[in-house]
């Protein structure tokens, strides 16, 4: 079987790496790929966005499965036109892909639905959502305790926390005027500040059978102790002792299968990954957001974890008989990513930084290095992205784990990295 992922982050490297471990798998290209997928599969140079490019090729090597990595080309309806296509393809519809494409379609539906989310106002401009706050807090450091959302694709970082009046009317001013997300930008949501750890549960689906995974951890604020802005993760660890059997029983029940219901109703059958954002408040977990494709970087913890052969489920979920699927395999053992960032990541960072020390992570016990934004140049590997490699470890214990992964990280070397130190110390206390 020959396989095409299309992507080039640290989500995309991994997947490469785990279907390349298939023996049904004779070949893996990745489009466009990175420095990491070179090692691992073969790179084809064509954009993620190239819709027309992955057909053609798709055809031209009689590719078997289109695995698709990124949010963008399914929310521009990549899924689709291979389908179209007579190609088989993994990854949900350019209609059900608007569950991630658009915040305020989410929160509708979770609103119709009846999924428990945080209480929320949408807007079509700045000047109404910054009429909304002066109207209900008059101080300019007044605490508001309000979450500012763009609504389209911002990669990970159109969420803006806010604790005053002035902190909030200024993310509306960078998301509605000052434009920072683009046309992400054109509607916002205003939503209650929710409190309590935060989980991720990713969800395999071909529309009728739900196969769960385990619950993953990200961190999203960039600096230690979650302070900082918002980033795309700077670190995940898998499994998270913050869900339990029950709870995850209740997620399934309360969040996973009315979602997949409810997308149904709304004649956008959900095949593909379901990805639930999770804030366990103490009136139980509620909705932060829906992603419609695996997590980065719960990704690679994730699969670093699976047994099972992941071709056979993406095939299956692809082929509408995710049914026929047992339980999936898991090793036991807990796992952690640690992202190294660029310098001034996830503000203005250089490209082009020469990276050392990537063959004595790699080499080190249970550590894997995924590349994230990487390029080759002239034979070395260079930074080519704000995040730029997740260095993945597995542990009998989630502090090992942790070593192992930082282990690998001071292996490796380049002008201006940086990462937070403390991935996966929330699951101290309670494992």
């Amino acid at each position: 079987m020959k396989v095409l992922v299309v992507g080039n982050g640290g989500r995309e490297h991994a997947l490469a790496w785990k279907l390349g471990h298939s023996p049904k798998v004779d070949k893996v290209y990745v489009a466009p790929g990175n420095a990491g997928t070179a090692r691992d599969a073969e790179n084809v140079d064509i954009a993620a966005t190239d819709i027309p490019g992955l057909i053609q090729f798709a055809k031209n090597k009689a590719i078997d499965l289109t695995v698709i990595g990124p949010e963008a080309p399914l929310v521009a309806g990549l899924a689709d036109a291979m389908d179209n296509a007579g190609l088989k393809v993994f990854g949900p519809s350019q209609a059900a892909a608007e569950l991630e494409g658009s915040k305020v379609f989410c929160k509708n539906l979770l609103h119709t639905a009846n999924i428990p989310t945080a209480s929320y106002q949408t807007f079509r401009s700045g000047e109404d959502a910054e009429r909304y706050i002066k109207d209900r807090y008059a101080e300019p450091n007044e605490p508001v305790h309000v979450v500012v959302k763009a609504d389209g694709l911002a990669a990970g970082k159109g969420v803006i926390v806010c604790d005053t009046r002035n902190e909030a009317l200024e993310a509306i001013d960078r998301i509605a005027s000052r434009r920072e997300f683009g046309e992400a930008g054109n509607e916002l949501i205003i939503e209650e500040k929710l409190v309590g750890p935060e989980a991720s549960v990713l969800a395999i689906t071909d529309g009728e059978t739900i196969l769960t995974l385990p619950a993953a951890q990200d961190h999203k604020p960039a600096h230690d102790g979650d302070i900082g802005p918002n980033t795309g993760g700077m670190g995940a660890y898998c499994p998270t002792p913050v869900v339990d059997e029950d709870l995850m029983s209740k997620i399934e029940a309360d969040v996973l299968v009315p979602v997949v219901h409810a997308m149904k109703r709304a004649r956008r059958p959900f095949k593909g990954i379901l990805y639930a954002g999770l804030m366990l408040t103490p009136a139980g977990p509620k909705v932060l957001e829906f992603n419609v494709r695996f997590g980065d970087p719960e990704c690679q913890p994730l699969l670093m974890r699976l047994k099972s052969d992941l071709f056979d489920v993406l095939e299956a979920a692809a082929d509408g008989r995710l049914g026929e699927i047992g339980p999936l395999e898991w090793d036991d053992r807990p796992c952690t990513c640690v992202v190294m960032a660029s310098e001034g990541y996830p503000s203005d960072y250089e490209k082009g930084r020469e990276i050392s020390g990537l063959e004595n992570a790699d080499a080190l016990e249970d550590v894997k290095v995924f590349h994230a934004g990487t390029e080759i140049a002239d034979g070395q590997v260079l930074t080519n992205g704000g995040r730029v490699l997740g260095v993945t470890a597995m542990g009998n214990t989630i502090s090992q784990a942790k070593l192992n992964a930082y282990s690998g990280v001071k292996e490796i070397r380049w002008r201006g990295a940086w990462c937070r130190k403390d991935i996966s110390d929330k699951a101290l206390p309670r494992s």
